[in-house]
């Protein structure tokens, strides 16, 4: 798996800690690298990008829900899985925050982590809700 899917993994996972307690960002992904089972440790490009992308999504957290509460039909933040909804935070952020990921990598990587960590249904809402944010950004 490589350093960046590794990345979005774990902060996915601090993402998620975030949203059940609030506590540090710090803490949240020191205990996500923690309980992962890698062997090793992990590649120091995987864990800045893992730092980056909870601190941009803590930073921007109130304009990303806003852009998924506008986004989402009939579908309500606190009504959403946190799974879905860390992933679309993380989705989101990429999106809008960082002009060196391509749309369609972002996107894609959404909604595998929408199949390894959500339910059934997840993949599909996840990627149906990026692309609207998506157009809605004029990210090509």
């Amino acid at each position: 798996m490589g350093a960046r899917r590794t990345a979005r993994e774990r902060a996915l996972q601090a993402l998620f800690q975030l949203d059940m307690a609030q506590g540090a960002a710090r803490d949240a992904l020191d205990s996500a690298w923690a309980a992962s089972a890698d062997d090793g440790k992990p590649e120091p490009d995987a864990v800045k990008f893992a730092k980056e992308l909870v601190d941009g999504v803590q930073a921007h957290r109130e304009e990303i829900d806003a852009l998924i509460e506008r986004h989402s039909h009939n579908w309500r933040l606190d009504r959403m899985s946190r799974i879905d909804r860390n992933v679309l935070r993380l989705g989101i952020f990429e999106l809008k925050y960082r002009p060196d990921i391509p749309r369609k990598v972002t996107i894609n990587e959404a909604v595998e982590l929408g199949k390894n960590f959500g339910t059934e249904e997840s993949s599909a809402f996840v990627n149906g809700l990026l692309d609207r944010v998506a157009v809605a950004l004029g990210k090509p």
